[in-house]
């Protein structure tokens, strides 16, 4: 089972304390020349038409015996103990892939080697907080066609987080059509557009929503290390 979907900037729900928080002010108002830039950067963003999303539904789901590794569909995912811990109970596996797109990576990375990188900064501030929230809105979007059978379903789980080998990212391409959502991957898994994020969801009766714990891992690069994601 295959779903994609393009999304307007609008019908995101932008975590704003993210973008507070990536921007240096986590607390109190955001100065001059910051608070007039994120504006115009929000304004333009309204015009962005490559913001994409999809998911890829596998039917099972196997774990290892020392439970950090789980099998679907013949691949392996090496995710590590605590990540395997949390998909224990699933039944089923969505595999996501989401993107704000190329052109407002580019206008980033142009503003940032030219002639404004501060602005060329707040533009990829905004992009993280583009990617996390399609993620958020494909994950409410697999809830909900899940909860129509009487399943439940887990957080999401990215690689390159909890120990798990980013190089997986290859295995996790490989059930999607080529450049899925216009996204694709270099020989060192790393993805382009940079601004877009990837993972997995578990599903099931049994399975638990749990907020991200922390204590999951010690990656000091996490972005829900000091901004909670959204109450459900």
């Amino acid at each position: 089972m295959n779903h994609t979907q393009s999304l307007q900037f609008d019908e995101l729900k932008i975590n704003t304390d993210l973008v507070n928080k990536g921007l240096g002010y986590a607390e109190g108002a955001i100065p001059e020349p910051f608070a007039g830039y994120l504006e115009n950067v929000w304004n333009d963003c309204r015009q962005l038409a490559d913001i994409r999303g999809g998911f890829h539904i596998q039917e099972e789901v196997e774990f290892s015996e020392n439970k950090r590794s789980f099998f679907t569909g013949g691949v392996e995912f090496k995710a590590g103990k605590q990540i395997c811990k949390e998909l224990l109970n699933a039944e089923k596996l969505a595999f996501f892939i989401c993107t704000a797109g190329k052109t407002i990576s580019e206008k980033s990375s142009l503003l940032l080697k030219g002639e404004d990188p501060v602005l060329g900064f707040v533009y990829d501030v905004m992009g993280s907080a583009i990617a996390e929230a399609v993620g958020d809105k494909i994950q409410e979007t697999i809830e909900q066609q899940m909860t129509l059978s009487g399943d439940k379903i887990t957080n999401r789980y990215s690689p390159g987080y909890c120990h798990w080998n980013v190089a997986d990212q290859h295995k996790l391409f490989s059930f999607f059509e080529e450049k899925p959502c216009g996204v694709s991957l270099t020989e060192s898994a790393l993805m382009s557009p940079i601004k877009s994020i990837s993972g997995v969801i578990g599903i099931g009766k049994k399975v638990f929503y749990r907020e991200y714990q922390c204590n999951l891992c010690n990656l000091k690069t996490c972005v829900y290390k000091s901004v909670s994601s959204s109450k459900r």
